[in-house]
């Protein structure tokens, strides 16, 4: 398994951009599937952006031509561009790894979007 650590996020304007790095502790992170989640206070948590040990991509249609999630496995790092950022982005975003049976979590960066 491996062990994962958000950074990146903070405060930023409407209009503005972040990105979130998520780094890998551990063996095997080339094959697992990672993606990124986020969660608002009194909602459910949901998927932002995934991507595939073969490098296949899917987003949340909110975020669609907004984000961008990429991976450096040599870096065991998975990242997630966030540009045009709006109020409604405003959440804790985690970092999720996938490996057949097996899942794991970060644990957590704030992103707060506001004037």
């Amino acid at each position: 398994q491996v062990h994962l650590v958000e950074s990146g996020g903070g405060l930023v304007q409407p209009g503005g951009s972040l990105r979130l790095s998520c780094a890998a502790s551990g063996s095997g992170f080339s094959i697992y599937a990672m993606g990124w989640y986020r969660q608002a206070p009194g909602k459910q948590r949901e998927l932002v952006a995934a991507i595939t040990s073969g490098g296949s991509i899917n987003y949340a249609d909110s975020v669609k031509g907004r984000f961008t999630i990429s991976r450096d496995n040599a870096k065991n790092t998975v990242y997630l561009q966030m540009n045009s950022l709006k109020p409604e982005d405003t959440a804790v975003y985690y970092c999720n790894a996938r490996r057949g049976i097996y899942e794991n979590w970060g644990q957590g960066t704030q992103v707060t979007v506001s004037s």
